[in-house]
C-alpha cells in the first residue's frame, strides 16, 4: 500500500471521528430539549450551518497537518531508512541514509551511516588481504592463460553435458561463424562459457568419442584418447583429440569421467591439398598416355619399318624427342604446382580393429529395428587400422541393418585379420544369397539409419579409407560375407596425454559448470543466481518501431553462473536502409553514413538469435526492444521465444518507494559506473552490471526464481508500458 493512500485513510478516519463526534453530542443534547426547543434549535442551526462546518473545518485543518507530519517523521523516514540500509548490506556499500524524520529517526540514520561507515574501512582491509593472499594464484592463472594463448591447438572443455567452461583464442576464432554472405572470420563466434558444444559439433560425434574412450578406459588404456574430423561452422575441416577429465568423490580420484578435453587443429588446408593431389594424379594420368601412345606408335614404326629412310627415321625420332619434352615440361610444371600436396592424405585416426568391433556391436545392438545377434570369428586383437571410425561405423551399421531388415539374418559374426598393408574387416553371415544388383545398390543408395542420414554413401565412405569392399561367398563353409579392406597403422603415441585419473587439476575459467545441470526451456523454478543470461540493447532510428523504425545496433553481453562474461559479447551495426533521426544520431553518435555497407538486420538477427540460444534475455525497458524484434519475425523467420527479464521492472519491485528506475538512475542507487552511455554494448554492459547488483536484492524479498521474478514485475505499474 502506498503512502498516499494510508493517509488517505488516516484522513478519512479522523473526520469521520470529529463528525461522529459532533453527531453524538447533538442527539445527546437533543434528547433533553421538549419539542419547542427542538424546534427553535433546529431553526437556530439551519441559519448557523456555514458558520459551523467552518469550526469543523478549522478543527479538522491541524488534525489532518498533524497526522501527515507524524506519518512522515514515524512511517516514511523509518521505512526509507530500511530501504536504504538495504542497499547499502546487499548492493552498494558506499550508499549512505539521508537523516530525515524525527529526532529519533535522524540519531538512527547517522548511527547507520557511522556502521557503515565502519564496515566499509573493514570491508577495504579484508580485501586487502583477500587481494594479497590471491596475489599468487592470480600470477597462476595468467601464467595459464598465457600458455594457453601461446597454444598451436584451440582448446575447449567442457562438462559431460557438453556445457563450454575453457576455451582460448584460437578457439573463439577458429568454432566462428560468419553473417550470411559476409567473409569468413566475421560473424560471431559460438564458444562462449555455458554453451553447448553441441551447437558446434554433432552431437552423434561427441556422443561416439566418449564411449570409445570409456571402452579403453575399461581396458586399462593409459591414453584413454579419441579422436575425429568434423566440419567447423566457418565451413573449415577440424581434427579433434578429445580426451577426459575425472572427477573426485570423498577425496578418492578417478571417480568417473565430470567433462572431456578437445583440441582442435584447422587440417582444412591438408584435406585440400589431398583434393589437389588427386588433380595431380589425374592430370598426369590424363596427359602422360596422350604422350605415351604417340612415343610408342613412333617406336613401333621404326622396329617395324628399319629400312625406312633417315629423313623419316629423323621425323619419327623428332617425334619421340617433341612428346618426351613436352612430357617432362607437364611432368615438371605439375610437380611444382602440387609439390605441398604430394605428401597430404585424408585424415583418418589410428585404433585397434577389435576397439572397432567391439562398438560396432554396440551400435548394431541399438540401432537395428529387427534383434540381431554379434559374435566374433576370427579377431586379431593386436592388429591396428587406420580409419575414421565414425563414419565407418555408420557404414557397418548400415549393412547389418539393410542384411536383418530385408533378409531376416539374425545373427552376424566379424571377422579381422591382416594381409600385407591392408586389413580385411569381415561381415559374415548364413542365409540366402544376394545379387549383383543388391549389393552395388547397397554401396551406392543414400545411408539412413535411426532417423539419422549420412551425406556419404557406404562406397564414398570405403574411398575415403583408400580401400575396397567386395561380396563373396566362402565355398568350404557356404557362408556369405562383406570384406572391407582397410589401411593397417602402427600405433603410436599421441602427442600429449590426458591426465591420468586423479592427476587432472582444472584452476583456469569457470569450471564450477562442471557441476551445472542442463539447461531446458522449462526454467521458472530454477534459481536466478544458476541461469545464464543475455543481456541486450538496441540502438534504432527512432522510438516508434510501428511507425516504420529500425534498428541499427545490437549489443549484448553474457552472464553466466553470476559472472559478466564482457570477452563474450555480440556488437553489430545494422544497414536499416532509411535515414537515421536527426535526434537519434545526436543521442547514439551514430550518423547515417556509418550503416551504410553494415548488414542487413536479416542477416544480422540469425547471428543474435544464436548468440542469444539457452539463455534468457534481460533488457532495461525490454519492451521497447522486444517490439523491434517481434515486429521481424514473419520477415526475417527469427523467433525469440526466450524467457525476458526488464531491469526497469524489477528496479520497481525492488525500490517502490522511488520514482526514478532509469537506468542512470538505477546504476547511480546501485553503485554501478556509467561508462560507455548510449552505445548498445555499452548500454548491455551497464545493465547487466545492475541486473547482478539487484540479485541479492530481489532475494531479500524472497525472490529466488525466474518464475517468482517475472511473477512480481508483471505486477508493477511499468508493466503496462506498450509500444
Amino acid at each position: 500500500m502506498s503512502d498516499r493512500v494510508r493517509i488517505g485513510i488516516a484522513l478519512t478516519a479522523a473526520w469521520s471521528f470529529v463528525l461522529a463526534s459532533i453527531a453524538a453530542i447533538m442527539l445527546a443534547v437533543g434528547a433533553d430539549l421538549g419539542e419547542g426547543e427542538r424546534a427553535t434549535l433546529v431553526r437556530i442551526l439551519e441559519t448557523r450551518i456555514p458558520h459551523v462546518l467552518i469550526v469543523v473545518v478549522l478543527l479538522l485543518a491541524p488534525l489532518a497537518w498533524l497526522v501527515r507530519t507524524l506519518f512522515r517523521r514515524y512511517v516514511e523516514a523509518p521505512r526509507a531508512l530500511s530501504t536504504d540500509v538495504r542497499i547499502m548490506v546487499t548492493a552498494n556499500p558506499a550508499h549512505r541514509a539521508p537523516e530525515r524524520g524525527s529526532a529519533e529517526v535522524k540519531k538512527l540514520a547517522a548511527d547507520v551511516n557511522g556502521l557503515a561507515e565502519a564496515r566499509s574501512a573493514l570491508r577495504t582491509e579484508v580485501e586487502q588481504r583477500i587481494s594479497a593472499a590471491k596475489t599468487q594464484l592470480e600470477e597462476e592463472r595468467y601464467r595459464l592463460a598465457a600458455l594457453m594463448s601461446e597454444l598451436a591447438q584451440s582448446v575447449v572443455v567442457c562438462n559431460i553435458e557438453g556445457r563450454i567452461l575453457l576455451y582460448n583464442a584460437r578457439a573463439m576464432r577458429l568454432l566462428r561463424r560468419p553473417l550470411e554472405g559476409e567473409a569468413t572470420g566475421k560473424g560471431t563466434s559460438l564458444v562462449g562459457l555455458g554453451r553447448s558444444v553441441f551447437a558446434i559439433f554433432d552431437r552423434n560425434l561427441i556422443i561416439h568419442a566418449l564411449d570409445t574412450i570409456r571402452e579403453r578406459l575399461r581396458q586399462d588404456a593409459q591414453s584413454p584418447i579419441a579422436q575425429f574430423v568434423a566440419s567447423a561452422p566457418s565451413g573449415a575441416l577440424v581434427r579433434v583429440q578429445m580426451a577426459p577429465v575425472f572427477g573426485r568423490e570423498g577425496g578418492t580420484p578417478g571417480a568417473g569421467i565430470t567433462g572431456f578435453v578437445m583440441v582442435l587443429d584447422d587440417i582444412t588446408r591438408r584435406a585440400e591439398a589431398g583434393h589437389r593431389r588427386d588433380l595431380l594424379l589425374q592430370t598426369l594420368t590424363q596427359h602422360t598416355r596422350a604422350s605415351l601412345a604417340s612415343m610408342r606408335a613412333a617406336v613401333e614404326t621404326i622396329v617395324t619399318f628399319p629400312d625406312m629412310s633417315s629423313d623419316e627415321r629423323s621425323r619419327f625420332l623428332g617425334v619421340i624427342g617433341d612428346e618426351a619434352r613436352q612430357l617432362t615440361g607437364r611432368l615438371d610444371g605439375t610437380v611444382n604446382e602440387f609439390a605441398d600436396s604430394l605428401r597430404s592424405e585424408w585424415p583418418l585416426e589410428e585404433m585397434r580393429g577389435a576397439d572397432l568391433i567391439a562398438a560396432a556391436r554396440r551400435r548394431i545392438e541399438t540401432k537395428t529395428k529387427t534383434r540381431l545377434l554379434t559374435k566374433l570369428e576370427m579377431v586379431d586383437e593386436d592388429l591396428w587400422i587406420k580409419v575414421d571410425s565414425y563414419s565407418l561405423m555408420q557404414g557397418i551399421t548400415y549393412l547389418a541393418s539393410r542384411l536383418a531388415d530385408e533378409f531376416h539374418i539374425r545373427e552376424l559374426r566379424f571377422g579381422l585379420a591382416v594381409d600385407g598393408a591392408l586389413a580385411h574387416l569381415d561381415l559374415i553371415w548364413t542365409g540366402a544369397p544376394l545379387g549383383t544388383e543388391t549389393t552395388m545398390a547397397w554401396q551406392t543408395d543414400a545411408m539412413e539409419l535411426g532417423g539419422e542420414a549420412s551425406p556419404l554413401t557406404l562406397k564414398q565412405i570405403v574411398e575415403r579409407h583408400s580401400g575396397e569392399i567386395w561380396y563373396q561367398i566362402h565355398k568350404p563353409s557356404q557362408r556369405e560375407l562383406f570384406r572391407i579392406a582397410i589401411p593397417v597403422a602402427k600405433p603410436e603415441e599421441s602427442p600429449w596425454s590426458a591426465p591420468a585419473p586423479g592427476e587432472s587439476r582444472p584452476e583456469f575459467y569457470d569450471f564450477d559448470l562442471f557441476h551445472q545441470s542442463g539447461q531446458s526451456s522449462e526454467q521458472d523454478d530454477r534459481l536466478l543466481a544458476s541461469l545464464a543470461y543475455t543481456v541486450f540493447d538496441t540502438e534504432t532510428t527512432g522510438l516508434s518501431p510501428s511507425a516504420g523504425d529500425e534498428i541499427v545496433a545490437i549489443g549484448a553481453v553474457r552472464i553466466v553462473n553470476g559472472r559478466l562474461l564482457v570477452h563474450e559479447v555480440f556488437d553489430q551495426l545494422v544497414d536499416p536502409s532509411r535515414a537515421m533521426s536527426v535526434e537519434s544520431s545526436r543521442i547514439t553518435g551514430i550518423e547515417s553514413a556509418m550503416l551504410a555497407g553494415q548488414p542487413a538486420l536479416a542477416k544480422v538477427l540469425p547471428a543474435f538469435h544464436e548468440f542469444c540460444a539457452d539463455t534468457v534475455l534481460i533488457a532495461h525497458n525490454a519492451s521497447f526492444d522486444m517490439r523491434f524484434l517481434r515486429l521481424k519475425e514473419e520477415a526475417t523467420g527469427v523467433r525469440f521465444d526466450n524467457p525476458v527479464l526488464d531491469t526497469l521492472l524489477l528496479s520497481a519491485v525492488i525500490h517502490p518507494d522511488f520514482e526514478a528506475h532509469s537506468l542512470e538512475a538505477i546504476a547511480a542507487r546501485l553503485g554501478v559506473n556509467p561508462m560507455g552511455r548510449h552505445t548498445a554494448l555499452g548500454d548491455a554492459v551497464m545493465t547487466g552490471e545492475v541486473f547482478l547488483r539487484m540479485l541479492p536484492l530481489l532475494a531479500d524479498q524472497g525472490i529466488r526464481t525466474l518464475g517468482e521474478a517475472r511473477a512480481a514485475s508483471q505486477n508493477t505499474y511499468y508493466a503496462r508500458l506498450k509500444y
